[in-house]
């Protein structure tokens, strides 16, 4: 089975530079893998770091870009997506360094009939400075035991402590909130690219800051595609960064509230379909 990372992207390199750095490793590894870089109008900068990038690995690192005209990411990822030629898609933002298992794990939780929902550890503004000034850092924090991951939480660098830890992927209790809509983040999402088709993808009439994750997740639970829990498994570390407008987010939150209630609504209304 063929996966499709879609990374998104909006002028933040020195996030990106963090998150690729992390991918690279498991892109050697993983020769089945290509990265899709779903940029939302990033400029210059952003383009030439993602060169660098493409130089270690020719023609599996896809970068796909539009015009800056505000927030329209659900317009970029499905860009990406019609881009890409996998079977499994891990929806990826580019504010998450991932862990050196994040893809072997992925494909370990990857189950038909359900989408995968994936979690995050949020850090400090201070450590996540710390970390972009000195991207080494990273690859300790993966190296990092009990007392470590303690320590760091003791110290406000992190918001949890045990999401080093490994669980089975086939346990009951990642399918005790199969329905629950408002926990997957969409920051670290794995689903077949075929259950992304059959509800036609990010609905595009969600612009601005909010809710179009959550718009996918509720289209897929009515097309009976089930959440599974990825905690313990698959978590991401998540960079502190101010918060985008939110100008939007009412209507937005209105039209997810009136397409939950209605079982019928399967399909995005300006979808994957353009």
């Amino acid at each position: 089975m063929k996966q499709s990372i879609i990374l998104s992207t909006y002028n933040w390199p020195d996030a990106l530079n963090l998150i690729l750095a992390s991918l690279i490793p498991q892109l050697n590894t993983h020769k089945d893998v290509e990265l899709i870089i779903a940029d939302d109008g990033s400029t210059e900068e952003t383009k030439n770091l993602i060169q660098k990038f493409q130089k270690q690995l020719p023609g599996r690192i896809i970068h796909i870009w539009h015009e800056d005209m505000g927030f329209r990411k659900s317009v970029i990822l499905n860009k990406a997506v019609a881009a890409a030629t996998g079977d499994y898609l891990l929806f990826l933002d580019g504010d998450c360094i991932v862990f050196p298992d994040y893809i072997s794990q992925h494909m370990q939780l990857a189950e038909s009939g359900y989408f995968v929902a994936g979690n995050r550890v949020l850090l400090s503004k201070e450590y996540t400075a710390e970390l972009i000034n000195n991207p080494a850092l990273v690859n300790q924090i993966f190296k990092w035991n009990l007392v470590s991951w303690l320590k760091a939480r003791a110290h406000k660098k992190i918001n949890k402590v045990f999401s080093y830890l490994r669980l089975n992927a086939k346990a009951k209790w990642r399918y005790s909130r199969s329905q629950n809509w408002k926990y997957p983040k969409g920051c670290n999402i794995g689903m077949f690219k075929a259950d992304f088709i059959a509800v036609n993808g990010y609905d595009e009439i969600f612009s601005g800051w909010g809710h179009e994750d959550a718009d996918l997740f509720i289209r897929l639970l009515h097309n009976n595609i089930k959440i599974k829990d990825g905690r313990f498994a698959v978590p991401v570390l998540h960079l502190w960064h101010k918060e985008s407008s939110r100008v939007n987010e009412s209507a937005n939150y209105a039209r997810l509230m009136d397409r939950l209630q209605d079982k019928s609504f399967i399909l995005a209304q300006t979808g994957l379909n353009k």
